[in-house]
Parts: C-alpha cells; sequence; structure tokens
C-alpha cells in the first residue's frame, strides 16, 4: 500500500499534512489545536489532474516554442553569416578595442566597488549594477568611441524608447569631442575631391570651428567666387568603425531575440535597426545634402526665402564624407543681446523661426529635427537660419494625426483630448482609462510654469562714455527639458502605452522654442498666439513633395 503526504505549514510546532492519500481510503486529516478532523475528499485527485493539465500545457508551450526556434534558426544563421561579410576584418579589430574598453571601464569599477565595501552605508546602487549601470555604461560607450557616443546621444534623445535613469545619464555624451588632426583632414579632402585643395580653395582654416563624434567643421574660401564656406568633414575611419559596431549590436540584438522570444514584443532588433538606420544616414553627408536641398526647396516655393535660410550646398565640392555649404554668420536665439542689436523684435523674429518650422512639418518630407541654440540662428541680414540638417524625422500619417490633437489640446489645456490623443499615437493592447490618465497629464503640464529658465545677465560699462550695457543669455538645461518629457513619457507608458521615436523627436523641439519664447517673447503662449500658423490647421495636400 503506497502512502503520499504534502506537508505545509506548521501546527503547534508539527508539520501538518494537507493531504494524506492510502491506495483504499481518500481521506483527508488536518490537525486543528489538539482535535483531528477527518473528511473524506477528492481534492487529490483534482490537484492530480489539473498538475497534469499544467503539466501538459507547460510541454505544449515547450514544444511550440523549440519549433518556432528551429524553424527561426536558418534565418538567424543567414543573418549572422550575412553581416558578419558585410563586417570583414574590420570587426576582428573592433573586438580587440572592445575588449580593451571593457578591461579598462571593468577595473574602474572593481577599485570603486573594493573602496566602498568598507563604506558604513553600503554598495551604491551604480555599482551594484556593475557595467550595466548607466553611469559605467556610459564609461564604456566613451573609450569605445565615436559609434558607441552617438549610439549614447541616441539613447539621450529618445526617452520613449530608454528609462529615465540611462536617458539623464547619457547628456554627458553631447560634450565636445576631440580634435582630429588637420593634416587627416586635409588627406580626406584630397582623396574624395580628387583634387589638389589649393586649387578648390583659397584657403581653409586648420583650426576647426566645432568637433562632433563623427564629423569636423573648418572654416574656408572657395577660389574664384571668393565665397566664405564650411567644410564638414567624416572623421577617418568613422565609417567602418559604425558599420563594425553597428553589425555587431544587431547581432547581439538577433541573437539575444532568438534565445528569449518573449522580447520581440519589445521590439528589440527594430529598435536596433531604427538606431543604424539614422546612424548610418547621418554619415551620409549626400544624404544631409539632400536634407538641405529639400528644405530650401520648400523655403522658395513657400516665398520664405527673405524670412529664413538654410546653407547653401556646393555639390560639386561635396561627396559622401565631405560637404561644403556656405557660410552663414549670425548668432543662436539664446542671445538675447546680439539679437536686440541686430533686430527691433526678438519677438517677431521667434515668430518667423515658429511659422517656418511648423511650416516645413507638412511640406517637407522631413523636419529638423535637432534645433538646439547651436542649429538655429539669427543672422546678420535679420533671416532665420536653420543649420545642420544631419538629424532629421519623418512624420507617419497617424502620428501627425494625433499630434494634431496633441498641440491643440497643450494650447487650451483640455487634458482628456491630450489624453486621447497619447491614446490613439501610442501602441497598447490594453484597455486604458483616458479619465484616469487625463488627471495624471493635467499635474504634469500644470508644473510646466514652474521650470526654471535661468536668464544670466551681465553689466559693462564703457570709460569712455559711461554708457552701460546689458547683456542677456538662456541657459538652456538640458536635463530639465528631458526631466519634463521624462514625466510624460512614464506616466503614459504606466497606462501601456509605447510611442514612436518621432514624437519624441517632435516633443523635444517644441521644449526648445518653449525655452526660446521664455527669453525672447515671455509674455506669448506659442501655441494660442494668432501670429504664429501651427502646421495642423494648414489645409494643404502638398505634404512630402520637397
Amino acid at each position: 500500500m503506497t502512502s503520499v503526504s504534502v506537508f505545509r505549514g506548521f501546527v503547534h510546532g508539527r508539520c501538518a499534512p494537507l493531504f494524506t492519500h492510502q491506495s483504499q481510503l481518500p481521506v483527508t486529516s488536518i490537525l486543528i489545536g489538539s482535535k483531528k478532523l477527518a473528511y473524506r475528499s477528492n481534492g487529490l485527485r483534482l490537484y492530480a489532474r489539473y498538475s497534469e493539465s499544467q503539466s501538459a500545457q507547460t510541454q505544449d508551450l515547450f514544444t511550440s516554442r523549440l519549433q518556432d526556434s528551429i524553424e527561426n534558426l536558418p534565418k538567424l544563421v543567414e543573418d549572422i553569416v550575412q553581416t558578419s561579410i558585410n563586417t570583414g576584418p574590420r570587426g576582428a579589430l573592433r573586438l580587440a578595442q572592445g575588449i580593451q574598453a571593457v578591461i579598462g571601464v571593468g577595473g574602474e569599477w572593481l577599485t570603486e566597488l573594493s573602496q566602498s565595501r568598507n563604506s558604513p552605508s553600503g554598495i551604491p546602487s551604480q555599482l551594484q549594477l556593475g557595467l550595466l549601470s548607466p553611469l559605467y555604461l556610459r564609461k564604456l560607450f566613451e573609450r569605445l568611441g565615436a559609434t558607441y557616443i552617438k549610439l549614447g546621444q541616441f539613447i539621450a534623445s529618445a526617452p520613449t524608447l530608454f528609462p529615465e535613469e540611462y536617458v539623464q545619464e547619457f547628456q554627458y555624451c553631447f560634450d565636445r569631442a576631440p580634435v582630429v588632426p588637420f593634416d587627416e583632414i586635409k588627406s580626406i579632402l584630397h582623396e574624395d575631391l580628387a583634387a589638389p585643395i589649393d586649387s578648390i580653395y583659397e584657403y581653409v582654416d586648420p583650426t576647426p570651428l566645432a568637433s562632433a563624434s563623427i564629423a569636423q567643421v573648418h572654416a574656408a574660401r572657395l577660389k574664384g567666387s571668393q565665397a566664405d564656406v564650411v567644410i564638414k568633414v567624416l572623421k577617418p575611419g568613422i565609417e567602418d568603425v559604425l558599420v563594425a559596431d553597428l553589425n555587431f549590436i544587431y547581432v547581439v540584438a538577433r541573437v539575444v531575440e532568438f534565445l528569449n522570444p518573449e522580447l520581440s514584443r519589445a521590439s528589440l532588433v527594430a529598435i536596433v535597426n531604427d538606431i543604424r538606420a539614422s546612424m548610418l544616414e547621418e554619415v551620409d553627408f549626400k544624404k544631409e545634402a539632400a536634407n538641405i536641398e529639400s528644405f530650401r526647396g520648400y523655403l522658395e516655393s513657400m516665398g520664405l526665402t527673405r524670412q529664413a535660410t538654410a546653407p547653401k550646398v556646393y555639390p560639386e565640392f561635396s561627396t559622401k564624407r565631405v560637404l561644403t555649404m556656405e557660410r552663414l554668420y549670425g548668432v543662436p536665439l539664446t542671445d538675447l543681446d546680439s539679437i536686440s542689436s541686430l533686430v527691433a523684435s526678438p519677438e517677431t523674429s521667434l515668430i518667423t523661426a515658429l511659422n517656418v518650422w511648423f511650416g516645413s512639418l507638412l511640406a517637407c518630407e522631413t523636419f529638423h529635427a535637432d534645433v538646439h541654440a547651436g542649429n538655429l540662428w539669427l543672422l546678420r541680414d535679420g533671416r532665420i537660419g536653420f543649420l545642420d540638417f544631419g538629424i532629421v524625422g519623418r512624420i507617419s500619417p497617424k502620428t501627425w494625426s494625433a499630434m494634431e490633437v496633441f498641440l491643440g489640446s497643450i494650447a487650451t489645456e483640455e487634458y482628456e483630448s491630450m489624453a486621447s490623443a497619447l491614446i490613439e499615437m501610442g501602441a497598447t493592447n490594453t484597455n486604458i482609462d483616458s479619465r484616469a490618465f487625463a488627471k495624471d497629464l493635467e499635474k504634469i503640464f500644470s508644473s510646466i510654469q514652474d521650470l526654471d529658465t535661468e536668464v544670466v545677465v551681465a553689466t559693462a560699462t564703457r570709460r569712455d562714455t559711461n554708457a552701460t550695457a546689458i547683456s542677456a543669455n538662456l541657459v538652456v538645461d538640458e536635463r530639465q527639458m528631458n526631466a519634463l518629457f521624462l514625466d510624460v513619457v512614464r506616466v503614459s507608458e504606466s497606462y501601456g502605452l509605447r510611442f514612436p521615436r518621432e514624437f519624441a523627436l517632435l516633443m523635444k523641439q517644441l521644449l526648445y522654442f518653449d525655452r526660446y519664447t521664455r527669453l525672447l517673447a515671455p509674455n506669448m503662449n506659442m501655441l494660442q498666439d494668432q501670429r504664429i500658423t501651427i502646421a495642423s490647421n494648414r489645409k494643404t495636400t502638398n505634404r512630402n513633395i520637397y
């Protein structure tokens, strides 16, 4: 005779069996206090059937996943082989450099970990996560070079895709990049333009105007026309490094998603593909030239060339790695003193910038998606200058339709409409309580007015006239702007929403313009002012033609 007991818990210090089963008498005995209660039960039989059912379901699920994995394995192998072929020998070099970077940052982590072990407050959370913590991952990206710095910038600019801590930490990736020696820049110019440099340019300033993670910009003057230009040059070896790194990241994402199919719901590979496409576009200056020409075509067709401009591109002196453009002279929209010396009404200049940018959302195939102060100037002739079209966005019809409602609801403070627009824009499989969502959004947007706008005011007195000059400048706090947007994203995600990247790009530009408004037109509401024509109010069929 077989006996089986299942024990759970203690009663008066002794194990109490939930089920005591004998093959001839299915009786359950439970000891409560000093009394023993006995009754007949089919519990064990039901428990056994339930276990068998669960086991069968688990086995079916395992079999189904195994079958899917077997079916997907050839495609995975094909992708890995093809990606490896495309990468070539440069992959091995980057692997060695990657190992060195991991060892270097890992050494820093181990040193700080050993120092914190004796701390009374314990080991900080940053150290507990190791190299996957925001701090050490950012340090690792910086050591790995241009590709990962650009990836860090992508993370910092995409709060809809990445956790808040990582978005905030990777803001440091926007710091100035190291300068490439001018001799290397000259070699690229000579190789790509297939002619001696002095036969094209009267001179090229060896000191760069700017140096970013992937490119460097030098001032120059064309021979013959004597036109002042700037030359944007892709840093040497960047494209090879970029391709190798992005292919490696893609392979890792494919393998991880293959091993854990649940991650496919988070679109891991789709996110990596989005990053890869965006970054590869940014290192192809022919595409940037096309973006500029598209914007210039929009300005010309709309009769806006006297209000705004973008640099003229010299295609005969431009290649995939070299971009020669007209040099524009002006000041950033955050330099209030200089702006006041150039135009009578800074507010009017801001309105022009807003109207031109909003109009481009519908009229152009792409929109300028990086209108920070370095890329949006007031020129000496009073026009608005749009610079650097390396980062652009594309708006899907669904997103734009929802953005129409969203922008209108911000202006009118109708939070239920705002919630409905965000629900329409975000991907979700759940039913959402729109009223509760609206109340949470109201709390966030009511705090916008409380944001600190730091205006730095400086005074100076001239000795000859005793006149006092006042200079004001706006300090744009990237972290504060991102914190606001992260609040919107965080609340939205708590309701199961996930937004497309284009929404994040649009929102970030609106936050930039909000800051310019605070400095140049503090009494103006940019979404309600009748002088500003938001693209959502324009009835046009000419979208995507430029």
